[in-house]
């Protein structure tokens, strides 16, 4: 099947998704699936899955897949020759380092090419420079600061960042992060004005923790290969896409507004090609975190390889090899 930009739907769905709750959520990985298949192939995917695995559910998800008893039916889904391979893709984003890098982004902001160097300077030796519970710490206080809500007034979480901060210079000695956490040290005004803001207007358009539009964001570039749209999306119903928001998308990727994304939410269980992208996500969602953690499956890395979005945002290094298949020395990330 070959189909130009625009003549078909692309249909998403998300995995993963705790919004801002990033840190204490189920996974520590959010992936977004989206495809691009005419209803009836989408339809003829399902039949087949049902026959192969032979589950009564009325909806299939990705764990009927990922169970032992059904690796070949996984595997079949997946392979070059399977009925999504060419059509689908996915977005990853490892939710501890995307903590790392928005704070780093609103405290820092020195350009891309400097925010992302010291983001992942940051989160790769971090760990192993302040200990495994310090980093925890850390990344508690990251995750805070940013957060929309907060149980108390909105200095609180400036100063228990800051307090976390300065322990660590103390801590740490000069290491490989000594430099990053000076200047996070110095960006207390950034910080300040990011928490007053919230206070006074409510909060952002786009919040800085939720992990969905920069993903939809990608997704959008990924399939408009770089043009000016138009790009028709058709969605799981989220309540953080809204036509504001979806407008934010578009500009996102064609500042000038020459494109448009045209958009339109429905219920997973009512669409095959949205819940094919529902079951791709899962399913990438579970390889990669598995990756992360040093439980990596070779053949499913490898099977999922060509789906896997480049703009990803993924800080650990070996990890992110493994998945994409080479050596990878920086960190990939979304606009946003």
């Amino acid at each position: 099947m070959t189909c130009s930009r625009g003549d078909e739907e692309i249909a998403c769905d998300e995995s993963g998704s705790d919004g801002e709750n990033l840190l204490a959520g189920n996974t520590d990985v959010f992936a977004h699936g989206s495809v691009r298949l005419p209803t009836d192939v989408a339809a003829e995917c399902f039949r087949e899955l049902r026959h192969r695995i032979r589950s009564p559910a009325e909806e299939y998800k990705a764990n009927h897949l990922l169970r032992e008893k059904h690796r070949a039916v996984l595997e079949w889904l997946l392979a070059p020759g399977g009925p999504v391979h060419g059509h689908a893709h996915v977005h990853l984003i490892d939710k501890a380092f995307f903590v790392v890098d928005r704070t780093v982004g609103l405290l820092l902001d020195g350009g891309d090419g400097h925010r992302a160097l010291d983001a992942v300077t940051l989160y790769r030796a971090g760990p192993h420079a302040f200990g495994d519970e310090e980093w925890q710490d850390f990344l508690t206080a990251a995750h805070q600061l940013l957060r929309v809500r907060t149980d108390h007034g909105p200095s609180a979480p400036v100063d228990a960042f800051f307090r976390v901060v300065d322990g660590l210079r103390r801590a740490a000695g000069r290491t490989t992060v000594s430099a990053v956490l000076d200047r996070l040290a110095t960006a207390r005004p950034a910080a300040e004005d990011y928490r007053a803001r919230i206070a006074a207007t409510g909060p952002p358009l786009v919040p800085l923790l939720d992990p969905l539009l920069p993903a939809v964001v990608a997704t959008v570039r990924h399939w408009s290969a770089g043009g000016p749209g138009p790009v028709r999306l058709v969605h799981d119903r989220q309540n953080m896409l809204t036509p504001q928001r979806m407008a934010w998308v578009a500009k996102s990727v064609w500042p000038a507004g020459a494109g448009r994304v045209e958009w339109r939410l429905v219920e997973a269980r009512l669409d095959v090609r949205v819940q094919s992208a529902d079951i791709l996500a899962g399913i990438a969602r579970k390889v990669a975190s598995d990756e992360l953690n040093g439980r990596g499956d070779a053949r499913l890395t490898a099977l999922l390889r060509p789906y896997i979005d480049t703009e990803s945002v993924w800080g650990d290094a070996p990890s992110w090899a493994r998945m994409r298949g080479n050596a990878a020395n920086t960190a990939l990330r979304v606009a946003g």
